[in-house]
């Protein structure tokens, strides 16, 4: 038996369609993370990028469970002393509701240029229009 490993150029890359009206963040950021790495496909090679390019609307009605609307601050820091800040969801929610779902999804990708290369091919929408109205989306289950 010989196994085959995917190599860049071979890929077939597909468009994947995701609501996130209702959906609960966590659960939703790793389905979305195995189609950016491409765990998927039968061809999924861990060191190359077999992943698919998925596009997420009404990423500002995306649920979180428990008290975590209140409670979760993400924290953002200079490097200068005493300059660190936490910014809670709901402030995310209003202003800019795709980072709610970037940083979820990032969150669940390996720390190397590859993964940063896989979030490329993530585009978050705080609404139901998108841009990506001409390409042939595939709703993802």
């Amino acid at each position: 038996m010989k196994t085959t490993l995917a190599k860049t150029g071979q890929v077939e890359r597909n468009w994947y369609i995701v609501d996130a009206d209702g959906e609960i963040l966590g659960r939703l950021a790793v389905k979305i993370a195995n189609v950016l790495r491409g765990r998927h496909k039968a061809t999924f090679t861990p060191h190359v990028d077999t992943g698919d390019y998925v596009v997420v609307i009404n990423a500002d009605k995306v649920r979180l469970t428990g008290k975590k609307e209140e409670q979760k601050n993400y924290m953002f820091y200079s490097g200068w002393f005493g300059n660190e800040k936490y910014v809670g969801v709901s402030d995310f929610r209003q202003r800019r509701p795709e980072f709610i779902v970037e940083n979820a999804v990032r969150g669940m990708l390996p720390r190397n240029r590859l993964a940063r290369q896989m979030m490329k091919k993530l585009r978050v929408y705080g609404g139901a229009e998108h841009p990506h109205t001409e390409r042939e989306l595939t709703p993802l289950k």
